[in-house]
């Protein structure tokens, strides 16, 4: 199984940037699709963005689509997640995961592969 860890979170003030890096330490991050998901203290984790193991069908929720943008390197199996105009909404644990499988990209369910997770916080 793939080992995801991310990195890159931290403290930004609103309409500032952050970019959340995620490696796979098993060196086979192209076999999988990937996803990003963030939790908020109290709150269900939700999906972020998404990307196809190709890296060429990408998939956002609207309240991030045209701020953030996910991408990928496989030739580094690294995971990126440019996160612009933040908000404070913004604020969350953010993990990556990963799945081999086919479905709705945006459900939890798809995904069996987990990282630890990174914080970021956005302040007003």
């Amino acid at each position: 199984q793939v080992q995801l860890k991310e990195s890159g979170g931290g403290l930004v003030q609103a309409g500032g940037s952050l970019r959340l890096r995620c490696v796979d330490y098993t060196f086979t991050m192209e076999r999988y699709h990937m996803g990003w998901f963030r939790q908020a203290p109290g709150r269900e984790r939700d999906f972020v963005a998404g990307i196809d193991w190709k890296g060429a069908i990408t998939s956002y929720a609207d309240s991030v689509q045209g701020r953030f943008t996910v991408s990928r390197d496989n030739a580094e199996n690294v995971l990126y997640l440019q996160m612009n105009k933040l908000k404070p909404e913004d604020t969350a644990t953010y993990y990556c995961a990963a799945t081999t499988g086919f479905g709705n990209i945006r459900s939890m369910a798809l995904y069996d592969n987990w990282g630890q997770g990174t914080q970021d916080t956005v302040s007003s």
